[in-house]
């Protein structure tokens, strides 16, 4: 996903990366195809992996389509935006549940810790903190900071649920975070001499 945006960012939005930028976006994409180890996927559902590419997609866009929104409207409330996203994509994502076959819930108690948590954590407050880097960095570069979700799920797998992750997950996590490293670095440096 993040890679989309930085495509996209260049597109629509004109951002350029610097060289050492650029370096640090191949050793994240190649860290993040060692965490992904797509050579075990199974690729027999081609809908599937198109899903998969047209949300990545999707997602690219709506960064490109909220940067512009604040460089328009620099003053747009955070979370005002956030609950009419999550307002409309309830009501979408609602119809679609009504169209889509599925097994009945079974409303145990852990369900609804399950929903508090996606609903409130992982979604409104994960999406207002993503509003917030994207209104305060160029999009390449706050897109890029999102390759920690992958190295957040194989640590979190491997500390709550014992998952070991393997030694090519191990060097993928560890490109990840260099390549964090890289580009947080980068980011400093060209702080450090705009102010002197």
């Amino acid at each position: 996903m993040p890679f989309w945006v930085v495509i996209f960012a260049a597109l629509f939005l004109g951002e350029r990366l610097r060289r050492g930028q650029y370096f640090a976006i191949l050793i994240a994409a190649f860290g993040l195809f060692l965490v992904l180890q797509p050579w075990q996927l199974d690729f027999s559902s081609m809908k599937s992996a198109m899903l998969a590419i047209l949300s990545g997609v999707s997602w690219g866009a709506s960064a490109i389509v909220a940067k512009r929104l604040y460089a328009r409207h620099p003053r747009v409330d955070l979370l005002s935006l956030t609950s009419w996203q999550m307002l409309y994509a309830a009501l979408v994502m609602s119809v679609v549940a009504l169209l889509v076959p599925q097994r009945e819930i079974d409303w145990q108690p852990t369900v609804f810790w399950a929903l508090a948590y996606s609903a409130i954590l992982a979604t409104a407050l994960a999406w207002s903190l993503w509003l917030f880097v994207l209104k305060n960095l160029p999009a390449s570069i706050a897109s890029l900071s999102t390759l920690a979700v992958p190295v957040c799920g194989v640590l979190f797998s491997w500390w709550l649920l014992g998952e070991n992750p393997g030694a090519v997950e191990g060097s993928g996590i560890v490109l990840i975070v260099l390549a964090l490293a890289l580009v947080s670095r980068k980011k400093k440096e060209a702080v450090s001499v705009k102010r002197i």
